[in-house]
């Protein structure tokens, strides 16, 4: 990890310019961790409008190490959601020794350093991956959320790998809609719940909002998950008590007639094909 006063910090970059204050944000994290200081940190430094910084690398393994050493639960479950939606987040992956669009960096604080960057950044990964068990049973046990849970289901997702299905989960986090793209005809389909039960879905050739009268197509749902991911996602849906998405997986894994084209088709694929590119 990079020294607190390591000149290298000036060199990155956050969403608004120089990461000169990183170091002393993370510090204060260090002494005594404080939401307001995490939040500042988050959102002026590493993470805006789902991108991440040369600085985001950098600050990683801090968080994995405080996220690891923490005695505190609630802060654990919150440095672990985070760190997954920026890993969620993060493009140019299993790219070595560092992505391609750091050569500037590179040129100006050596290839060295950005390799060990990227590679520290991996690590992290792995040991916020190793905290799954333990901030899921948290949750397990705790009052907490639909929407919080999704995060925490978009973060196991992003550590695992399962880079489409965590992007799509976060693109559609509320649970209260989802858009799909059909294969045969390229339209859009709406698929929004059942009025007063969430976890039943239905598709529609139109934006609900904005189209009222029209009929829905039924979705048949899957008995069984024949995905691996989708049977991983409902198996830990489950676990922390995201009712909601665990029901309503059976319609994403099921099929449906097109409203736009009465072409049947796969749900899944179809809802996760804009996030493949």
């Amino acid at each position: 990890m990079l020294n607190w006063n390591n000149d290298v910090w000036g060199k990155l970059t956050g969403p608004y310019g120089p990461a000169d204050n990183v170091p002393v944000l993370l510090q204060q994290l260090a002494k005594e961790y404080s939401q307001e200081v995490f939040d500042e940190l988050f959102q002026e430094y590493l993470f805006h409008q789902n991108t991440i910084y040369t600085a985001t690398f950098a600050a990683m393994p801090f968080l994995a190490q405080l996220a690891c050493s923490t005695t505190d639960e609630e802060v654990r479950k919150e440095l672990y959601i985070n760190c997954g939606i920026i890993e969620a987040s993060r493009d140019e992956r299993d790219e070595a020794p560092f992505p391609a669009s750091w050569a500037t960096l590179a040129d100006d604080a050596g290839s060295a350093l950005c390799t060990d960057l990227y590679r520290e950044y991996v690590d992290a990964i792995g040991k916020l991956r190793a905290l799954t068990k333990e901030v899921f049973a948290y949750a397990a046990q705790q009052s907490i959320d639909e929407i919080e849970k999704r995060y925490m289901l978009i973060a196991d997702a992003a550590y695992r790998g399962s880079y489409i299905p965590a992007n799509m989960l976060m693109t559609f986090s509320n649970g209260d809609e989802y858009v799909a793209v059909c294969p045969a005809c390229e339209e859009d389909v709406y698929i929004w719940p059942k009025e007063d039960q969430e976890g039943i879905l239905q598709a529609y050739e139109d934006d609900p909002v904005f189209n009222s009268d029209q009929e829905p197509q039924k979705i048949n749902p899957a008995a069984s998950f024949a995905d691996e991911e989708v049977q991983a996602l409902a198996e830990r849906a489950a676990s922390i008590g995201d009712r909601t998405l665990a029901e309503q997986l059976h319609y994403l894994a099921g099929d449906t007639l097109c409203p736009s084209c009465s072409e049947n088709i796969s749900v899944w694929p179809s809802l996760l094909s804009t996030f493949s590119t």
